[in-house]
């Protein structure tokens, strides 16, 4: 600023200054190093508009500069480099500011989460002290204290959910009823993320908009909309579409939020009784599982392997992203039409061929995920279903050949299994289907690469017995889930570690089990699962007997 108000002065300070140094030169002297306030003061003055303090701050500014003798009367900082010094000054205070405010806001943060969290903590320890009532009571003070706390434990919740290897079954039930409903956030912002991501204005990309969005997560809300242009002056045949888009500071509310999620689990590292939880790295998985939820570029990629390893299904589909209107906030994807899932699971009576259909379809894409591409929908509850029946105007008799279609939805949620894990995991179940406790319990120990069991042997007796009762004519009668479920108990009890892909690909298991069971009882998925994998050894030939299996 000084530089531009005065160079006549500017010249003259640089040659005043450029005197004494040759007179401090002649006499072997040296100057003491300028401290770092000093420089800050200097460099500040430096910005004045005012041709005295100018004068003054470009004077301390190259002493301060120097660092060096004032033998080396050579050197002299230009104004750019003064600039450019005074520029970094501002950022590094600009950035210390910041990062105090950050940390203000993270112990105020953290303070709210210890008093919100409290009253599960202490009661926890004597959850199991005074009798069922306390206990249910304890689960439901947990289920609240997450929900109060904001998306990032929402999620954590759900997440938690899927590992009954390291929680209590009940609590798992409990945490897998967590809503992720959230407050909507106002038309006004909607439209400003929308144009801020694509450069456009929202007409210009849209021919109707709804206002009120048709459903709102804890992480994003979905708008309903008529897309008019895909690209910019080009008009595309109407299409409706589902507009996904991000919360107001969701992101870095769970980012500071994971900050305290991690410190805890690493201190819980130090603690004798929780190290064998290895929360740290628990924290570490539930980071990439939280990346994909908070990221819709992300779960467009995903939609798209998806899309891709089904392409040759009939009854199977999923959304597909609307290109080049895809970013990280924002995410437009084709409008799925049909009923949950769910409506066929708990509400409608009858139509018992739909039923069984839906058990079918459901089952042989999950083990297509798992057996031959590898990728797996890891969080398919009936909420993320859809079904479409077709209502054409065809003879009833017609109607009831029908054969419903499947749309899986929100797949931010994904697991990868490496090949050892994969081998190990179809072992596994292969093991539950035929009741063979101990390789179900030696399959169990191999799914963890760091294993810290304290008494393996027990665990493997403890599996075998209860494999053996299972095996008997009384013990028939217990479904192969069920004793699915039994073993994860054991493993959490005796301390077994289990990786969490692993663990997320045997409740989704488990989950889809569910639902399908009562869709058509008779239906028994873990036999299918035997049945395939004792048919086939390859994933191509996999492929061909689900292709087959799926035939009508």
């Amino acid at each position: 600023s000084f530089v531009s108000a005065s160079s006549a002065v500017t010249h003259r300070a640089q040659v005043a200054w450029k005197r004494l140094t040759q007179k401090c030169s002649a006499g072997g002297r040296t100057f003491p190093q300028i401290s770092t306030t000093a420089q800050a003061v200097s460099l500040a003055l430096l910005h004045s508009h005012l041709i005295v303090p100018g004068i003054f701050g470009l004077t301390c500014g190259q002493i301060a500069l120097a660092q060096r003798t004032l033998i080396e009367t050579d050197y002299y900082p230009s104004q750019n480099t003064l600039s450019m010094r005074a520029r970094d000054g501002h950022a590094f205070v600009s950035a210390i500011l910041l990062s105090a405010v950050e940390g203000v806001i993270l112990l105020v943060r953290a303070l709210f989460l210890a008093v919100l969290f409290s009253p599960s903590i202490i009661m926890a320890p004597f959850a199991d002290a005074f009798g069922p009532q306390f206990r249910k009571m304890w689960l439901e003070v947990v289920h609240r204290s997450l929900e109060k706390a904001g998306p990032a434990f929402i999620k954590w919740g759900q997440w938690a959910a899927t590992r009954p290897d390291l929680f209590p079954r009940d609590l798992c039930i409990k945490l897998s009823e967590l809503h992720s409903k959230a407050p909507e956030h106002s038309f006004a912002y909607t439209k400003k993320t929308i144009e801020k991501a694509f450069g456009r204005k929202l007409s210009e990309i849209f021919e109707a908009f709804e206002e009120e969005p048709v459903a709102s997560g804890s992480i994003a809300q979905v708008h309903r909309a008529s897309l008019r242009f895909r690209y910019p002056g080009q008009r595309v045949k109407p299409m409706v579409v589902a507009v996904k888009v991000r919360h107001p500071g969701v992101g870095e509310s769970i980012r500071r939020d994971f900050v305290i999620i991690n410190s805890v689990a690493k201190l819980s590292t130090f603690i004798p009784t929780l190290k064998w939880l290895r929360l740290d790295e628990s924290v570490q998985q539930f980071a990439v599982f939280m990346m994909s939820q908070v990221d819709l570029a992300r779960e467009a990629a995903h939609l798209n392997r998806f899309i891709y390893n089904f392409r040759s299904w009939r009854d199977v589909s999923f959304p597909k992203p609307v290109y080049p209107l895809v970013h990280p906030a924002v995410l437009v994807e084709t409008y799925e039409q049909g009923e949950s899932v769910a409506h066929y699971v708990d509400g409608l009576e009858g139509h018992d061929r739909i039923k069984s259909a839906l058990a079918h379809i459901g089952t042989h894409a999950l083990l297509k995920m798992l057996l031959v591409d590898n990728f797996i929908h890891a969080d398919m509850h009936p909420g993320n279903i859809l079904v479409r029946v077709s209502q054409s105007k065809a003879s009833r008799k017609q109607l009831f050949k029908t054969k419903p279609h499947v749309i899986f939805l929100d797949v931010g949620m994904t697991a990868e299994l490496s090949k050892g894990d994969r081998v190990n995991l179809l072992e596994f179940f292969k093991a539950v289907a035929r009741r063979d406790g101990r390789t179900a319990a030696e399959c169990t120990l191999r799914l963890s690469q760091r294993q810290n069991c304290p008494n393996p042997k027990a665990f493997i007796e403890e599996v075998e017995e209860a494999f053996n009762f299972w095996g008997t004519p009384e013990g028939d009668l217990v479904h192969p889930a069920e004793c699915m479920q039994e073993l994860l108990e054991k493993v959490r009890r005796h301390k077994v570690n289990i990786d969490g892909n692993v663990c997320t690909v045997m409740v989704t298991t488990l989950v889809l089990e569910g639902w399908q069971r009562k869709l058509d009882p008779g239906y028994d998925v873990m036999q299918t699962l035997q049945t395939l994998l004792l048919k086939a050894d390859w994933a191509k030939s996999l492929s061909y007997t689900i292709d087959g299996l799926m035939a009508p």
